[in-house]
């Protein structure tokens, strides 16, 4: 009993916090379906990643905060935020999670595990071999708190989202991927070195502070001897 107890109060402080976030109110204002969106939203205000024009792979894309901000960046200017849900696009997205998304307009959702072979090749069949100027990655896998067994789980989502980037970018293309603080992670920021021209550790203002989550972006393939420049 004295077990649940602590739990619902831990429950009750999270929904405190939760809903007293600024970026969750700003989400529910601007009609964000998470507040992930200001995390993307202030890596591509920094590293000017996104344009119109552009085709954009949304892994882990559920519930869709993601591809909704990269849809208002490809709508016409005169839109506006609101105006960006419906109506013109210019760009590509594809969007892949392996749990339900809630359509978006222009967006092209494909549902499966994108650790799977199958998946990843019906991802790759609707690229239909076009270069990919941008994969954004919010995958996490569901931690067991086993800390060795999480960091492969979490090292093996961002390898594949690196290999998929390798074998589908255009040469100055980037990759932004979730990464978790703690084991694991100087090994990911070597991967990232090995593969990129740059590499920028970026840890947004609306990434909670107790969260262990940063983000890694790697912009422009690297031929095998080039040298990576890493922006701090």
């Amino acid at each position: 009993m004295k077990v649940k107890t602590k739990s619902k109060k831990v429950n009750k402080a999270w929904l405190h916090d939760h809903l007293a976030d600024p970026y969750v109110k700003l989400a529910q204002k601007e009609g964000y379906r998470a507040r992930a969106a200001y995390k993307l939203k202030e890596i591509d205000e920094e590293l000017k990643i996104l344009r119109p024009g552009q085709l954009v792979v949304d892994l882990g894309a559920t519930p869709g905060a993601w591809s909704q901000y990269v849809r208002r960046r490809f709508a016409p200017k005169d839109a506006g935020a609101g105006g960006a849900a419906a109506g013109e696009l210019n760009g590509t997205i594809i969007a892949l999670d392996i749990l339900d998304f809630e359509p978006i307009e222009g967006v092209t959702f494909i549902q499966g595990d994108f650790r799977e072979d199958e998946v990843l090749g019906r991802l790759e069949h609707v690229v239909a071999g076009r270069p990919v100027d941008v994969v954004i990655s919010d995958m996490a896998p569901n931690l067991s708190g086993v800390e060795s067994s999480d960091s492969a789980r979490i090292a093996h989502l961002v390898e594949l989202a690196v290999e998929f980037a390798q074998n589908h970018l255009a040469p100055k293309g980037a990759l932004v991927c979730k990464v978790f603080h703690g084991s694991g992670y100087s090994q990911l920021v070597k991967l990232f070195k090995e593969r990129f021209r740059v590499v920028k550790p970026i840890k947004p203002k609306a990434s909670r502070d107790k969260s262990a989550e940063t983000f890694l972006v790697g912009i422009g393939l690297k031929s095998p001897k080039a040298p990576a420049d890493t922006v701090s």
